[in-house]
């Protein structure tokens, strides 16, 4: 077996006529993920990096509510306002990223490409286990970024056009990969995200409901975590929030959310 075929340390083949954007990269000495700060660049002073919080998905009768705050932080500073932590990925599909953001987002325009890559080269998509399982792959190996504290934690959300149900992908840092049926947070407000999900979510839930179900937990996320930005009725900025099932992937409208948010704010005073 020639193991230069392998592309670096366990990222997959490296053949250039993969279907694979990101082993195609590999195969030319572009390994994507690794531009870190080098051991002699660290007595310079410390980085102010900006890192997204919180984020979370759930399940509905139709497919998968997700929903993000739109706050960055640097320590205890706001970096940014109105940062998008929910993406689109493909038609069936989207993932919310928790973590370093700029690692965060060019994970996540990497992923758009492999799967579009793939499919052009293919003639089809990949299932949404193949997505899954390739996202693990990518986060694999962002690992040494890891290590110097530029994590990035995803959750993936796809409708299974096979199954005819939504899913919902957990992953570690590693880029270890574990399905969830019914919610999953991360971020620093997810402890009470997934406190708030607990008491309220409720198996085949309608979609109007579940996006009430994503905002309330949200919002107490934000009630517990400084580092979680609480809806802005002020500035207009509210959480973004995306639904995936059957028809694709669409974006609730801000008008939409603001009206839950007004509902919950009055049963809150009441």
């Amino acid at each position: 077996m020639d193991f230069n075929q392998f592309g670096g340390k366990g990222l997959g083949w490296t053949d250039p006529n993969s279907s694979s954007f990101y082993q195609l990269l590999v195969s030319q000495g572009l390994v994507p993920l690794q531009a870190a700060v080098t051991p002699e660049r660290q007595g310079e002073g410390s980085l102010s990096i900006p890192h997204g919080t919180t984020v979370l998905a759930l399940t509905y009768a139709d497919g998968v509510v997700m929903a993000g705050d739109r706050m960055a932080t640097e320590g205890h500073t706001v970096s940014e306002r109105r940062i998008q932590k929910v993406y689109q990925v493909d038609k069936f599909s989207s993932v919310a990223f928790a973590g370093a953001a700029g690692p965060c987002m060019e994970l996540t325009r990497l992923f758009q490409v492999e799967l579009e890559h793939y499919e052009k080269l293919e003639g089809t998509g990949l299932s949404t286990q193949g997505k899954a399982n390739k996202l693990a792959q990518m986060i694999r190996g962002n690992f040494p970024l890891a290590m110097q504290g530029l994590v990035v934690v995803p959750i993936f959300a796809g409708y299974d056009t096979e199954r005819g149900t939504g899913c919902i992908f957990k992953y570690d840092v590693v880029g270890g990969k574990y399905e969830e049926t019914d919610f999953h947070s991360v971020g620093s407000g997810s402890r009470d995200a997934k406190g708030s999900l607990k008491k309220i979510f409720r198996k085949g839930l309608s979609e109007e409901a579940a996006i009430a179900v994503a905002v309330e937990s949200l919002y107490d996320a934000s009630e517990g975590d400084t580092a979680t930005g609480s809806p802005d009725m002020m500035r207009g900025i509210f959480p973004t929030i995306k639904i995936v099932n059957a028809r694709g992937v669409a974006d609730v409208p801000d008008h939409q959310i603001k009206t839950i948010l007004e509902t919950l704010l009055q049963n809150i005073r009441i």
